[in-house]
Parts: C-alpha cells; structure tokens; sequence
C-alpha cells in the first residue's frame, strides 16, 4: 500500500467514525427527546410526526453502530445517504404543507440535512475508492524439510523449468536467459495469465529471489531460502511469496483462487516439491488422479475406486 493511498484510507476512516458519532448523537435525541425535535424543525403534533422522529432516531443509532464497528463502514456511509434522501423527500413535502415561522425552521432543517448530504457522500465516495483501487498485498510464506542435500534441492529450484511440476498453477516456466523468464499459469474463469519474470538475486545453495517485470497482470515477487537441517543431512526450505492483488471484482475473484486459507496453497506446492525431492513424483489419491492438470486436487473427494475412464485419463497425465 502506497504512503498516498495510506493517507486517503486513514483519512476515511476519520471521516466515517466522525459520521457515526454523528449518528448517534441525532439518534439518542430524536429517541431521547421526541417532542423538542419536532418543535425545533417545525413539525406539527400529528401522529405521523410523533411516530416519524424516533423511527428515524432508531435508524441513526443503527447507522452510527455500523460506522463504529468497523466492518464495511464504507457501506454503511452509503446507508446513510439513502436515508438522507428518504429525509430531503420528507423535508420537501412538510415545506409544501407549512407556511410562515414553521416553513422556516423546516427549511433550516432541509439546509442542514442537505450539508451533512454532501458529506456522507463525500465519505463514502472515499470509502469506495480506498476499497476499490487496491485490495493490497497477499503475502504467502511456507516452510518444509526435505531428506536431500541444500545444493540439489537448490539446483532443482534454480532450473526454473521445474517448478510447474509442483507448484499447481503453474503451467509453464521457460527461461529465456541466466536471469530472466517467462511465466504461464492458469487464472480463474478457465483464463490462462502470463508475465515475464527476472532473479534480483542468487546465492547458489542459500537464497533464490525473484519479481515479475513488466505489466503483470498480478505483480508478484518471492524469496526461497535453503537452510541446513540439524540432521546434517535434509534441507530446509523456507518461501515467501507476494501477490499484489488488484481491486473490485478481479482482486475477489483472485483471493478466492488462492482459497480461503491463501497459505494452504503455498503448503500444498512444498508438500509436492517434498514428494518430487525425495520420491521422484507426486503421490495422488484416488481422489485426484488427473492431478494438477485438471485443478482436481482442490478438493479432493474421499477416496474411492476410479471409474475406468478415470484410469484411462489419469495415465494419460
């Protein structure tokens, strides 16, 4: 997140918790003292506005609760102003029906409405924009112990060809030099998504750092460190890897790719790099016999015997 867009958020933030308190202040005095609230803006004695007030107080109290709470304050800005709208509407119609001093303190009050109008929309406009323009950052970290030495688990990540072999969206990894790379992956929606990529720094059997260069649809970059384990023997491989997640729609559709625990991704590929390391190949279940090719190991069903066309497929992959 940008220092700016930093600002604009906790700039909102102050707004929407300034409005909420806005609200219950209204709300506890048109709740508290009914009859003072409409001697003040010019309302008369009839049933309607002696039931109008403290529905319309109840209903502040219940926008500054949500402003307050923190959940989505910038949607319950936006319930604000449709409830200010309701107010103008009503404001409007007592200024047709009331003539002289009461006609004035009516439209003192549809003056003051209309400003805090402005500035409810003004704070959810703000809202929107702090939600919609970033999603931020995903930052995704894993670690796991292979029974291989540090410099060949280092020189198979470093072949970076390898890594579709274990990291499940990954369809292709092609170098084109030393350094730099060439990215395909599958995408949600069935869409395939591409990127170049470049290694800002290689410490052979110690540290692989990587970024995506150019105009990546999701920038990312990522670290891997190889450590060696206490048995003298395995390696530790530790990940770390950054997805810089658009907004709207698109940033919600790639966070729930990634599913609902963004980590558990990132655990299942060194599970699978284990399996490679010290196996020689990934272990299925029956339950995902076509592997990674057909995005069937998320979930996987309960074992079961394959049907035989499923056999057929899955010795195909």
């Amino acid at each position: 997140m940008t220092s700016q867009h930093r600002a604009v958020s906790n700039d909102g933030h102050r707004w929407e918790r300034g409005l909420g308190w806005l609200s219950l202040g209204l709300g506890t005095l048109q709740v508290a003292a009914p009859r003072a609230v409409r001697r003040i803006s010019g309302m008369d004695g009839s049933a309607n506005a002696r039931a109008v007030v403290p529905l319309v107080g109840a209903r502040e109290l219940i926008q500054g609760v949500g402003l307050l709470g923190g959940r989505r304050p910038g949607r319950w800005a936006w319930i604000r102003v449709g409830g200010d709208a309701m107010d103008l509407a009503s404001l409007g119609v007592a200024l047709t029906r009331h003539h002289g001093t009461r006609r004035l303190r009516v439209a003192g009050v549809a003056g003051a409405v209309l400003a805090v109008t402005a500035v409810d929309v003004a704070t959810a406009v703000r809202a929107s924009r702090s939600t919609a323009g970033r999603r931020g950052p995903m930052e995704l970290t894993a670690t796991t112990t292979i029974r291989r030495p540090r410099s060949e688990v280092y020189a198979f990540w470093r072949r970076l060809e390898n890594l579709p072999t274990f990291m499940a969206h990954l369809e292709e990894v092609r170098a084109t030099d030393d350094r730099h790379s060439h990215w395909r992956a599958t995408a949600p929606f069935g869409r395939k998504v591409s990127w170049d990529a470049e290694v800002t720094e290689d410490v052979p059997d110690t540290r692989i750092r990587w970024t995506s260069t150019g105009r990546a649809v999701v920038p990312n970059a990522g670290t891997v460190v190889f450590m060696a384990a206490p048995d003298g023997v395995s390696t530790e491989v530790r990940v770390r890897i950054a997805y810089d997640l658009p907004g709207g729609r698109v940033g919600a559709a790639v966070a729930k790719y990634f599913g609902e625990d963004p980590h558990q991704q990132v655990n299942d590929d060194l599970r699978r790099l284990k399996q490679v390391m010290e196996t020689g190949e990934v272990v299925r279940s029956d339950g995902a016999l076509l592997g990674k090719r057909a995005r069937s190991e998320f979930p996987q069903r309960p074992a079961q015997p394959p049907r035989a066309k499923e056999l057929v497929r899955g010795a195909a992959a």
